[in-house]
């Protein structure tokens, strides 16, 4: 399990983290969400070991990471900017794994490759910025980590890429029991992706839940009478946001949707209708609930 507990980061007078706590479960797809600035490439390298903590503690399963190289053996980071040698070909950049995880494997970095149909032996300077992205995925694969960190990790690829990506992130999530941590600014980009998903403001996690629960559990209702109603006709349900014009209303819920519909049918609406949210829908009402605006958070 990954700890963050109260975790301060600061550059030159500027917070970049403050004071962030979360618990990242083993085997989780967990999703890092957040404008620019907000945290999430920070918050990434100090999971990594790179930079250390100014408070606060993080650990893996238990044992610390900064100037830890047991525990980075366990860990591989995809950052935004790339980095290869000058001149290396991915077999070369393979080795050079290889020299640092003891748990590198030929066979999977030989399976990725054929996979994403790259040239091995080509110099990586003259790959495009999505083939450069796919190098740095295979490589780091390949490394058989048990706790996987990637910054924009979507970042150039075209579509196909992307599907590819997220396979073989599954993969190694299901089969090795892997945890993977994925930023992004763009949440419809991680909603098929993660199964939690954290939303980073100034260097603060302002929401986390699990993503099954957030599109199970919110909902847009739909309904009519033909006598004039107002909100409470809504007694005993959660609204989050009720608007009506004309004699059609439309309002969102939180709650179970079988009790909802039940508890609403039972009032004789002329029509009554329950659909789903997409989850920005969901994370745009939540932050309006804590007291936010959901652009200036993600814009």
């Amino acid at each position: 399990m990954i700890t963050a507990t109260n975790v301060v980061k600061t550059f030159d007078g500027f917070k970049a983290l403050n004071n962030l706590t979360c618990q990242i479960p083993n085997g989780c797809l967990y999703g890092l969400v957040g404008s620019n600035g907000a945290g999430k490439s920070t918050f990434l390298r100090l999971l990594s070991g790179i930079y250390k903590a100014d408070a606060g503690q993080i650990e893996i399963d238990g044992a610390p990471v900064y100037d830890m190289p047991e525990t980075k053996q366990r860990i591989v980071f995809i950052p935004d900017e790339l980095y290869f040698l000058s001149g290396a070909n991915m077999h070369r950049m393979a080795k050079l794994y290889a020299s640092h995880y003891n748990n590198f494997s030929y066979e999977r970095y030989n399976e990725l490759t054929s996979a994403f149909g790259l040239n091995p032996k080509a110099p990586i300077n003259t790959f495009s910025k999505g083939m450069k992205r796919q190098a740095a995925i295979i490589l780091s694969l390949s490394a058989r980590p048990d706790f996987i960190f990637f910054d924009e990790t979507f970042d150039g690829l075209d579509p196909v890429m992307r599907n590819l990506v997220r396979r073989v992130i599954y993969s190694d999530v299901s089969e090795r029991n892997a945890t993977a941590v994925i930023s992004s600014h763009s949440l419809r980009e991680l909603e098929d992706t993660c199964d939690q998903l954290a939303l980073l403001h100034k260097g603060g996690i302002l929401f986390e839940s699990d993503v099954q629960n957030l599109k199970t559990s919110f909902f847009k209702v739909q309904i009519g009478f033909t006598h004039d109603y107002d909100q409470s006709v809504f007694d005993g349900i959660e609204v989050l946001n009720f608007s009506k014009r004309g004699s059609v209303a439309n309002v969102i819920v939180r709650g179970d949707r079988d009790k909802v519909r039940t508890l609403l049918s039972a009032k004789g609406p002329a029509i009554l209708d329950i659909l789903p949210l997409t989850l920005e829908e969901v994370f745009i009402y939540e932050m309006e609930a804590l007291g936010y605006a959901f652009k200036d958070v993600l814009v």
